[in-house]
């Protein structure tokens, strides 16, 4: 399962509440989630989103359990997060609402703001398409990469 697309690069610790605000929790439309990810860090991130591969640093998706963190990620048309590591609550949210995820430790330090990557998840790498550079990361393998290529949990269900 791969993915393409430019990086947007953010820092360590971002929580729930800065992807996705409590105030805006009512809604349950990935698209309108959407249109506030991530809006107390960067209020621009939804017109940076689409087609993009977001890039973070420690402990991304803290914070509470909410699954429409995710929800608002992939709402923005984030294709993948890639993060050097991950709340695991939220780890799993993605996974469940079918958006790829894929820990790799030092990869904010690696990529830079704009650059075209490609993620593999199944092989756990993230190449940086000018260079041919190959970044190695933790693959996913199993039921959660099963659950990804049926794009969520429900879809997974749905099949079996």
């Amino acid at each position: 399962m791969k993915v393409r697309g430019r990086a947007l690069i953010y820092g360590d610790k971002i929580d729930t509440d800065v992807i996705i605000p409590a105030k805006y929790l009512v809604y349950t439309d990935p698209a309108v989630l959407g249109q506030h990810a991530m809006e107390p860090l960067d209020p621009d991130f939804p017109k940076k989103a689409k087609g993009a591969i977001l890039v973070a640093g420690r402990a991304f998706g803290m914070g509470s359990s909410r699954e429409q963190a995710a929800l608002a990620l992939k709402g923005a048309g984030v294709l993948a997060v890639v993060a050097e590591s991950f709340a695991r609550i939220f780890f799993r949210n993605a996974v469940n609402v079918g958006l790829p995820v894929l820990q790799v430790p030092g990869v904010r330090q690696k990529v830079t703001e704009g650059e075209e990557i490609e993620v593999d998840i199944e092989a756990g790498t993230v190449t940086k398409v000018a260079t041919g550079e190959v970044i190695v990361g933790k693959p996913l393998r199993g039921l959660p990469l099963e659950i990804l290529k049926a794009d969520g949990l429900l879809n997974y269900l749905k099949k079996a």
